[in-house]
């Protein structure tokens, strides 16, 4: 649970499975927990981004009123109206989005070897830089030998997966479409975790500049901090990337309503692999926009996508992600929709594998963590494909 002002929050049904019956059971699958892939140290760094670039919006008399109306806006389905505000971006990106930043953080971390697939080599740096970052990079003996291995059942820390601190020698690319503030979060502590650039791009048809930019500069520069700080306080108090880390773009235009070739430049020309998100977006595009127009824009991504691209899907799981078809309105899953368009579809010259896929996953926030609001634990379904091409 996470410390908070506000009420508390009603516990998390439990992951625990029930032990089995020699008897069938129509019982859904039992669902499992993501793992720790992150300290709860990295975590409330994370948090503490939320708290430090909205502390206005989370102060504001109006904040409550705003969320009210967000829910019913979401309730009813009314996308275009719970995303078509500066005002209501800030509220939610304050009181959602940190949640689901840590969530997605962990998935970037779990799918992180075929991420390393398409890692883009960065230019060489000349003998003399190389030079320097090795002397800066040297650890003395007596430093070294007190440094003590992570025993976190199931966590992989910083230093396990940090690449030289002193040298980023490759670089990520990665298009998010749909949402801006989670996936911009998650993606900056991916990178910063694993020592390497990131190139993003968020592309959204709301309004959401003013949080990309609240965002970028609680990423780039140190954290508030006392001015009785200690000395070493104050020295340690790091921004979370370094400001040349992450090429940060934001496009605002509707997906669905791309060209071909204005799809094909967002998505590196097609000349280099890419990580392509749709963070609880995929069913949103198949409820407002249906079910014909999100499937063009499927099968355009085989056109426009380079040869080992990653399509990441996360989104609400059951009956939760559901798009109509036909004058019936027969309801079909989300995850059969999108199996059917990439996976049983013919395509000429390209095709899809399917790299992983969870129906049901619950991502827990850990007790320690603290905000100014009340989180909650949240469940999703995530499914990754790789783009295969024939040359």
């Amino acid at each position: 649970m996470v410390k908070k002002t506000g009420p508390t929050k009603k516990a998390a049904p439990s992951s625990k499975p029930s032990k089995q019956s020699s008897k069938k059971s129509n019982a859904p699958p039992a669902e499992v927990s993501s793992p720790a892939l992150q300290s709860e140290e990295e975590q409330q760094r994370l948090l503490d981004i939320f708290s430090s670039a909205f502390s206005k919006t989370l102060t504001s008399d109006d904040f409550t009123i705003l969320l009210q109306e967000i829910k019913q806006a979401l309730f009813n389905r009314e996308f275009a109206t719970a995303f078509g505000r500066e005002d209501y971006l800030e509220a939610y990106a304050a009181r959602w989005s940190p949640t689901r930043a840590l969530c997605y953080t962990t998935v970037l971390l779990s799918i992180k070897d075929h991420l390393d697939g398409i890692l883009i080599p960065n230019k060489e740096p000349s003998r003399e830089e190389s030079e320097l970052s090795q002397n800066q990079g040297e650890i003395p003996a007596d430093e070294n030998d007190k440094l003590e291995p992570d025993t976190g059942g199931g966590l992989e820390s910083i230093k396990d997966l940090k690449l030289d601190s002193t040298t980023r020698n490759a670089s990520l690319h990665m298009l998010s479409v749909g949402g801006c503030a989670a996936e911009h979060v998650a993606f900056a502590s991916y990178i910063q975790t694993t020592s390497i650039n990131g190139h993003l791009t968020l592309l959204d048809s709301g309004p959401w500049a003013p949080v990309v930019s609240l965002l970028e500069s609680s990423t780039i520069n140190p954290p508030p901090i006392s001015k009785y700080a200690s000395a070493a306080r104050q020295a340690a108090n790091l921004p979370l990337l370094e400001k040349d880390q992450l090429s940060l773009g934001f496009v605002q235009k509707d997906v669905l309503n791309l060209e071909v070739d204005s799809l094909s430049a967002q998505c590196a020309d097609g000349k280099v692999p890419i990580l392509l998100t749709m963070l609880f977006t995929l069913n949103e595009l198949y409820t407002t926009a249906g079910i014909g127009k999100t499937t063009k824009f499927l099968k355009d991504l085989g056109q426009v996508l380079a040869p080992g691209s990653l399509v990441l899907v996360v989104d609400s799981p059951g009956s939760y992600s559901e798009a109509a078809l036909g004058k019936e309105k027969k309801k079909y899953p989300m995850q059969w929709l999108l199996d059917h368009t990439l996976l049983e579809t013919d395509t000429s010259g390209y095709s899809w594998d399917k790299l992983e896929s969870d129906d049901s996953i619950w991502f827990r926030l850990s007790e320690g963590l603290s905000y100014p609001i009340a989180l909650e634990n949240m469940r999703y379904q995530m499914h990754l494909y790789r783009l295969q091409k024939l040359i």
